[in-house]
């Protein structure tokens, strides 16, 4: 165990942000054998333990991160059938295993639950996190079964779908079980000659005027895929949009009430013009963070030095090159006051916040 330890690594380039210090150890595990003998490690020696995949969804903090970082690297993919329900295909995916190399191999297979999630960067683990999601479609959707090693103990449980309490952007892991487990395997349950779901306007509409045909679950890869290039969230290091963790704001959920009210507040401002987008999510209601930013003065292209808005997206915040952690950190709390300030909202950071003090990240939470 101690030979695998690297001291000191520099996290930047591990991160789709390319920013943060260094780990004071590091360990890149690939089984979970290794998993259970970091964990023994650390809480044997009372070291704090973060977690990292991907780096496609955090922030690391300029002065790096205590302890000991590992970046679950568990890999595999198995299948199996769902017993009780002959129509669906269990597979079962190593937390390591990258998203969209998921996606592709069950669009290839002909399964269906997945194709809308296509282009998104990061590791499977994290997936049941953020109950991940995308043009209609959410990780929650096709979940059976959480496989997690808890930090402490290194026992081993599954979480089915009721026990992961799943909703918008949320989960019992990114909750009330925060930093208390490790993803090993995520089970999803998919459908064997399942047609795409299209339900989302924008897809739907890019898929008619392109000519594709709505029961292709490759074409309807395609034009995910499209659409997120355009707004540069399919990483591409030529795009200078790419130094970003996506969306850094999680769309509002308020209630029927909050969204009238800021709806009257964006008429008073003049912005009548352009009805404010709204969704129902049960008795309440979505907002877009995006279009909420945009009329909080941060629009597209808007840039202090090094960090900015994404030219192609304002949910984005970028790093244009040479930026810090502390400036990007600034910047998102700019955003943030300006919204509340303006329409009465306060936007959560969807980006986990790695090494930053209670109070630098109380502010984004």
């Amino acid at each position: 165990m101690a030979e695998s330890l690297r001291p000191q690594v520099s996290l930047a380039s591990l991160t789709t942000f390319g920013v943060g210090g260094p780990a004071g150890f590091f360990l890149d595990a690939g089984s979970e054998e290794q998993v259970e003998a970091a964990l023994d490690w650390a809480y044997k020696r009372g070291v704090p333990v973060t977690l990292i995949g991907g780096g496609s969804n955090v922030l690391v903090s300029d002065r790096g991160v205590d302890g000991i970082v590992i970046r679950v690297r568990v890999r595999g993919m198995t299948e199996r059938a769902l017993p009780g329900e002959p129509g669906k295909v269990v597979c079962e995916v190593g937390a390591g295993e990258e998203l969209d190399r998921v996606v592709v191999h069950t669009i290839e297979s002909g399964y269906g639950g997945l194709e809308c999630l296509s282009g998104i960067p990061g590791y499977m683990g994290a997936t049941p996190i953020q109950n991940v999601g995308a043009y209609g479609q959410e990780i929650a959707d096709t979940v059976v079964g959480v496989r997690v090693m808890e930090r402490d103990s290194q026992h081993i449980e599954t979480f089915d779908n009721p026990a992961c309490h799943f909703s918008y952007r949320n989960s019992v892991f990114k909750g009330e079980k925060r930093d208390r487990y490790v993803i090993l395997t995520v089970s999803l349950a998919l459908t064997p000659g399942g047609a795409p779901r299209v339900h989302y306007p924008e897809i739907a509409r890019e898929l008619s005027l392109r000519g594709g045909d709505p029961q292709s679950l490759a074409d309807v890869r395609a034009v995910v895929l499209a659409v997120r290039r355009a707004k540069s969230m399919v990483i591409d290091t030529a795009d200078p949009n790419h130094r970003s963790a996506g969306s850094f704001f999680v769309n509002p959920v308020v209630t029927v009430e909050q969204a009238d009210d800021i709806e009257q507040r964006a008429r008073a401002a003049a912005f009548e013009a352009q009805p404010m987008p709204r969704y129902a999510v049960g008795d309440r209601v979505k907002l877009s963070a995006a279009w909420l930013i945009e009329r909080a003065g941060f629009g597209k292209g808007t840039t202090d030095g090094a960090v900015g808005i994404s030219t192609r997206h304002a949910l984005a915040i970028v790093n244009r090159g040479g930026a810090t952690a502390a400036e990007i950190l600034d910047f998102a709390r700019r955003v943030r006051d300006a919204v509340l300030e303006r329409f009465g909202v306060a936007l959560a950071a969807e980006p986990v916040l790695i090494g930053f003090s209670q109070e630098e990240a109380a502010s984004l939470r």
